[in-house]
């Protein structure tokens, strides 16, 4: 089972040529501090996984038509159950 949290929107966009571009803008203050705990780091180099999802009711009334949100999900640990040497099978 995975840990809920509350959506982190921080940002927005705008589809172009018929759907095949989405620029979008992402607030780094909010982001650095509302999402800080969702970074991860890979080869020393920081990283946070978002998502750009189209908004349900069309464009907002800034002409908007995405929206970017951080991706919450955070697996559980995994538990990890350490053998006894001379616990042999047979």
């Amino acid at each position: 089972m995975s840990k809920k949290t509350d959506r982190i929107y921080v940002g927005s966009g705008v589809e172009k040529f018929d759907g095949d571009l989405v620029e979008i803008s992402v607030n780094l203050t909010k982001l650095g501090k509302d999402a800080s705990s969702f970074m991860f780091e890979y080869n020393n180099e920081k990283f946070i996984k978002l998502k750009v999802s189209k908004n349900r009711d069309g464009a907002n009334e800034y002409g908007k038509t995405h929206f970017v949100e951080v991706n919450t999900y955070q697996p559980e640990a995994k538990k990890v159950v350490a053998q006894a040497e001379d616990d042999l099978p047979f």
